[in-house]
């Protein structure tokens, strides 16, 4: 039977701005016996501890940073809240309320997601959600109606949790529910594309034993997002490559794994594209992060909080990847313990209720 999903993908394909890959019509490969839920909570917990690390210093440039707060290698209090404890961006919110929608539905139903995103109060919201919120709630508009063409990381920081009503079906239909869930509020080549590449990534490391070659980043996201994009051509903000123009994967592909095969420190080799919330900076901050500090989770994220503008969204996708690969028990006890677990200024403790609603509803072999 064809999925509820699968149709409306088919139904409205004219209004995103995608390629028709075969990626489409495959599922990734089974999830290995190595995978548990520790990697699941271990995504999401990075994601949310990534998040909190840098929402103080959310936009700062690193030396303004480093001159305040020397090296941020635990939470510090920020403007919701004076205490030194995880407390969440846009990022953690709209992912874990996505996560929370789809324990309600049990599944993913796009409607259902984008009016989730339209209540309560958002810490930090991007133009491009603003534009959604407008469309969908002032407006009435129909959910795929509403994404900006946006090529802005609003949808792949928040992306991750859709994996996750996949578990027990070994992933079928992951990346027709993961382009619906990024085109709900970025309708934008770069940023579907994007979001369906680090989806397969993180796909792939559930269930991985030890940490990939660092080429593994560039090449599973370029080759995945290649397949994706359409000939819409990007030019960066800044940086040191401003005559670039082209697509997302090819900015990737030529620039990252240079700097990386230079030895570059991440301080340096963000400033050859730039690391804010622009896909152009922030995915090749991302895969650079995680080619040279994958194997090590903390110091991945503390890079990716200290060493890039876009720092909160940055530490959440960095964070995500770092427990899909090494679990919970990868990351510090203290960053966990410390984290306020909140999705607005007032629910302690609701990302772990959600985490472990997720196990009960989603995952099929305990």
């Amino acid at each position: 039977m064809v999925s509820k999903n699968r149709l409306l993908f088919e139904k409205h394909f004219n209004k995103i701005p995608v390629a028709r890959a075969s990626l489409f019509d495959t599922s990734p490969p089974q999830l290995s016996g190595e995978f548990t839920f520790d990697r699941i909570e271990g995504m999401l917990l990075g994601l949310a501890i990534g998040d909190a690390l840098g929402i103080t210093t959310e936009g700062w440039l690193p030396g303004r940073r480093r001159s305040q707060y020397g090296e941020i290698r635990d939470y510090i209090p920020n403007r919701y809240d004076p205490r030194p404890i995880g407390f969440p961006s846009d990022d953690s919110q709209l992912a874990f309320w996505t996560l929370e929608q789809m324990i309600q539905d049990e599944g993913f139903i796009p409607d259902n997601v984008a009016d989730r995103f339209t209540r309560g109060r958002i810490f930090g919201i991007g133009s491009a959600v603003k534009e959604f919120i407008r469309r969908r709630r002032d407006e009435g508009c129909e959910w795929y109606e509403c994404g900006a063409r946006s090529a802005g990381n609003g949808a792949l920081m928040r992306i991750a949790p859709i994996v996750i009503p996949h578990l027990a079906s070994g992933g079928a239909e992951l990346f027709i529910d993961t382009a619906l869930l990024a085109m709900t509020t970025h309708n934008d080549t770069s940023s579907i594309a994007s979001c369906v590449a680090f989806v397969n990534i993180l796909w792939h490391l559930l269930s991985m034993t030890e940490p990939p070659e660092p080429e593994f980043w560039v090449d599973m996201f370029c080759n995945t997002a290649g397949q994706l994009e359409t000939d819409a051509r990007y030019n960066p903000r800044g940086g040191k490559h401003t005559e670039y123009c082209g697509s997302l994967s090819e900015y990737v592909r030529t620039y990252v794994p240079d700097a990386y095969e230079k030895g570059l420190p991440v301080l340096e080799a963000v400033d050859i594209w730039y690391s804010g919330a622009y896909l152009l900076e922030t995915v090749p901050s991302v895969i650079f992060i995680l080619m040279k500090h994958g194997h090590d989770p903390e110091e991945a994220i503390v890079r990716a909080v200290n060493d890039t503008k876009d720092n909160d969204t940055i530490g959440a996708i960095v964070g995500a990847a770092m427990g899909a690969l090494h679990g919970k028990k990868g990351l510090p006890k203290r960053w966990i313990d410390n984290l306020s677990g909140r999705t607005t200024d007032r629910d302690d403790g609701k990302i772990f209720e959600l985490i472990q609603e997720s196990r009960k509803t989603f995952w099929r072999s305990d």
